[in-house]
């Protein structure tokens, strides 16, 4: 466990298993339809426990987390997936089953609890984990970003977000400015990070809207539109994401 001037420590599941619920549990700005599988993501932060990091406070509660798994890449970013998010993990199943030594480290959430958004925990935590994966002598730390400012242009392709800059050349994103001042270099979009699929009923009850008509429908806090079938029950969001890559010192030979 580390710790700070502020009173803030950073431990990990595998330090500290008794914050497994906690940290599940954390209060966090995702939409209710952003629902990874299940099943991976519980094996996931048991067979990689030390990757699963949680930000305490003073009075031992979770603040931030970071959830993420290693990997092996060869470092060329072409080879990253498109399916960034639902593909990394996936990825990493199958490297641990057949015994790869992994040669990165995917970082699939930085949350913060929204009381606290302001104090620059995102940053503080990202460090966190790209420190932890520079003292397991990884390469890489690389992350499909959700730019926390895309939810307000939805119709707007990905592409043409990123290239809205502030005077000072930083992206206008404020997650991807957290990146790119961490020393993240942006590599490229990952058209179909994550894909949510469901009844429209399950939409309804996720979104409280009335999904009555096909075609795209544009959804509290997402990236980009919905898009609905009523005539076989079901709706599809796919959402797109940023890759950003971390350079690491001290990789191992």
């Amino acid at each position: 466990m580390s710790t700070t001037g502020t009173g803030l420590r950073v431990t990990s599941l595998a330090e500290r298993p008794d914050l497994e619920e906690a940290m599940i549990m954390m209060e966090s700005s995702w939409p209710a339809y952003i629902r990874p599988e299940p099943l991976l993501v519980d094996w996931a932060l048991r067979r990689h426990a030390e990757y699963q990091l949680v930000v305490l406070d003073e009075e031992d509660r979770v603040v931030a987390r970071a959830a993420a798994v290693p990997f092996a890449w060869d470092g060329d970013p072409d080879g990253l997936p498109d399916t960034g998010w639902d593909e990394t993990l996936r990825q990493c199943l199958t490297d641990t089953a057949a015994g790869r030594e992994p040669t990165a480290l995917c970082a699939l959430e930085i949350a913060v609890v929204p009381g606290r958004l302001a104090q620059n925990l995102s940053g503080y935590t990202l460090r966190a984990l790209t420190d932890r994966a520079r003292e397991r002598g990884l390469g890489d730390v690389v992350v499909p970003v959700r730019p926390s400012g895309k939810h307000r242009y939805p119709w707007q392709p990905l592409a043409e977000y990123l290239a809205r800059r502030r005077p000072d050349g930083l992206p206008e994103d404020p997650w991807l400015r957290v990146h790119v001042r961490a020393g993240g270099e942006v590599l490229r979009v990952c058209p179909a990070s994550m894909t949510i699929s469901g009844s429209l009923a399950q939409w309804r009850q996720w979104t409280g809207l009335p999904l009555d008509a096909d075609g795209p429908v544009e959804l509290p806090g997402a990236l980009t539109p919905l898009t609905v079938n009523t005539t076989h029950d079901h709706a599809v969001y796919v959402e797109p994401n940023v890759w950003v890559r971390h350079r690491l010192t001290g990789r191992r030979p």
